[in-house]
């Protein structure tokens, strides 16, 4: 009967170590393939981490480069931002230069429109010059070729008839007018005198002025004190045969007297001092045209 239990429970045991090693291999089994699994997984984790790695790494350096290319592009746009400021400030330099180059042409067009105008009417009054004064040249050389015929008749050592200068000069020799030393006009002085009346009272507009001239011979009588009353005395004795006799009026005459100071020809000869004693008779046509437009009237 013992040996019938031991019988049993060595069965019993073995069965027990039997089943016992079944179960410990199948779990064996199974952690086995759950550690070749779990390895697997770190296996594929790991891989996937360095696969990650390297993406990040990659990620890093285009985060990097993209860095560096905004911070390039940064740097680019600050360079155009002051480059488009500079830009704005030169364009408002230049609007401003503009506008102040624009108010100066502005100003000098302006001026220039004057000085056209005035210019303009400068070459007017140039042209109303020239013509007054053609008009009166040629009523100077008219009046001239009227005196040389109304006084025709007398020798070029009695009387010359001269223009200068838009002036008509009849000069008139002492043996002409006057004996030496006296005031009185001799008869053939007065033929002069009245053939030249006649003309001048034709035209009343023209100025008459009447010189006296000597020699340098010094003169003193109870009657002169010197050569300037000589020259003084004979053309106011001219002015008063003119208005007296011959009706010029006495409001276009002017005596006056030059003594010796205004000679024709050099005291030194006979004849010098003959050319140099003489009355000159100064005919002025009209001037008023001429005034009127210097004055701007």
């Amino acid at each position: 009967m013992f040996v019938h239990f031991r019988k049993i429970s060595f069965l019993i045991a073995l069965l027990l170590s039997v089943s016992s090693c079944v179960v410990g291999k199948k779990k064996y089994d199974a952690e086995v393939a759950l550690k070749k699994t779990a390895q697997q997984q770190l296996d594929d984790a790991l891989k996937k981490i360095a696969a990650l790695q390297s993406d990040t790494s990659q990620l890093n350096n285009q985060l990097q480069y993209a860095r560096q290319e905004l911070k390039g592009l940064l740097d680019n746009y600050q360079q155009l931002e002051t480059k488009y400021k500079q830009a704005n400030e030169q364009l408002a330099n230049r609007q401003k230069t503009n506008d102040q180059l624009r108010t100066e042409l502005n100003r000098r067009e302006k001026e220039l429109q004057d000085k056209e105008a005035t210019l303009a009417e400068r070459e007017k009054l140039v042209q109303e010059l020239q013509d007054a004064i053609r008009k009166k040249e040629e009523a100077s050389k008219a009046l001239l070729d009227r005196i040389k015929g109304a006084l025709s008749g007398f020798n070029s050592d009695e009387l010359s008839i001269t223009l200068k200068d838009g002036l008509v000069y009849v000069s008139l020799s002492d043996k002409l007018l006057f004996k030496s030393g006296k005031t009185d006009v001799d008869a053939k002085g007065k033929q002069a005198l009245g053939q030249l009346a006649t003309e001048l009272n034709k035209n009343p507009d023209i100025q008459i002025t009447i010189e006296g001239h000597t020699d340098n011979v010094p003169i003193k009588t109870a009657v002169f004190n010197d050569n300037w009353d000589l020259s003084v005395m004979r053309a106011t004795s001219i002015v008063r045969l003119l208005t007296k006799e011959y009706d010029v009026d006495p409001r276009r005459l002017t005596p006056s007297g030059r003594s010796e100071y205004f000679p024709k020809a050099a005291n030194t000869t006979p004849e010098g001092k003959s050319q140099n004693r003489r009355t000159e008779i100064i005919l002025s046509p009209k001037l008023d045209e001429l005034y009127r437009i210097l004055e701007g009237k």
